[in-house]
């Protein structure tokens, strides 16, 4: 049992880990169409140029330690969401292939490069919404395998989630800007940010109705008991971060929005790990029918416990390293 919820902290580290750090660098790629002129682009892409890489680690671990040690998941998902995995993760190459090459095109090409890089962060934030609002829809699962449809997570609750996402990175990408620039592309980022956080709030309002409406065993699981005594701190914490997120834009400080920002994420995502705990796949595969046994929980920890510290080591230092503030034609200050 304790192994069970250890890895279940562990892969659930990882997820929000992906989500917060590369998702900003994709919300810096969908506020790419907003900036006057390939300087203020330039200095956009070179805001996460050094870390975008290493964001993206994250996803590689998570998939790693999910079919190592949760074999019944790995397995039952990639069945289900083939189509909005596989969609995900072409974005995500389209995007790499267009920051390499955009950074080596000439002026005119560098257009082509722009609309390839915006393009393939919006699909790639969309799909990770639709694969999300599908797992929250439920999967049809017999013994251990998917017994579904191809197209069971097309929904318009999964659109929708796959919208509130791209807002939701778009907040991250835009009060990330306000760190790492000065100037009209900070400007811009304030305002960007002001109007995403609206919208933000708006479809966690929406999702928060509409979530136990589409499931209501999940309105049961909140309001259960011990989790009724605890789960009231996840929207209080992301009305708390709401507000704070408000005032820090009004009051025009730069660190306090991305940090706001980043409990948002952090309140959402416990709020709906309370709403679905135990289950590991809705609404019938628990987290004890879908782990590996516990040799391979044993052995893959030792692995970690090695891997983890490096990989959280050189992305914190690699984020020390380049601290400042991108200038455009100077690079890092």
């Amino acid at each position: 049992m304790g192994l069970v919820h250890l890895w279940v902290g562990l892969v659930g580290l990882v997820v929000i880990l992906y989500v917060i750090l590369d998702g900003f660098s994709l919300g810096v790629a969908i506020l790419f169409p907003g900036a006057k002129d390939e300087a203020q682009r330039d200095v956009m892409m070179n805001s996460i140029a050094p870390v975008w890489d290493a964001n993206q680690t994250w996803i590689v671990f998570g998939g790693g330690a999910l079919f190592a040690t949760f074999p019944v998941i790995y397995t039952v998902l990639f069945s289900a969401l083939y189509i909005p995995l596989l969609t995900f993760l072409f974005g995500l190459i389209f995007r790499g292939v267009a920051f390499e090459f955009r950074a080596n095109a000439s002026s005119a090409h560098k257009r082509v490069w722009n609309r390839a890089f915006f393009w393939g962060s919006l699909v790639a934030a969309f799909a990770q919404g639709l694969t999300l609002g599908a797992y929250i829809s439920g999967i049809t699962v017999s013994g251990k395998s998917f017994a579904g449809k191809p197209f069971d997570w097309l929904n318009p609750f999964s659109v929708m989630v796959g919208l509130a996402l791209i807002a939701g990175y778009i907040l991250l990408g835009s009060t990330y800007l306000i760190i790492k620039t000065k100037g009209p592309v900070q400007e811009r980022a304030y305002r960007q940010a002001f109007w995403s956080i609206l919208i933000v709030a708006g479809f966690l309002v929406l999702v928060s109705i509409w979530t136990p409406l589409h499931d209501p065993a999940i309105l049961g699981r909140w309001f259960s008991k011990p989790r009724i005594y605890f789960v009231w701190v996840f929207p209080l914490l992301g009305a708390v971060s709401f507000f704070t997120i408000l005032w820090s834009l009004k009051t025009h400080r730069e660190i306090l929005p991305f940090i706001s920002s980043l409990f948002l994420f952090i309140s959402a995502y416990l709020g709906l790990q309370a709403g679905i705990y135990p289950y590991a796949i809705l609404p019938s595969v628990t987290i004890y029918d879908a782990v590996a046994q516990r040799e391979t929980l044993v052995f893959t920890l030792w692995g970690v416990c090695i891997i983890l510290p490096v990989v959280l080591g050189y992305t914190i230092y690699s984020y020390w390293v380049f601290r400042g503030k991108v200038v455009a034609e100077e690079g890092y200050h």
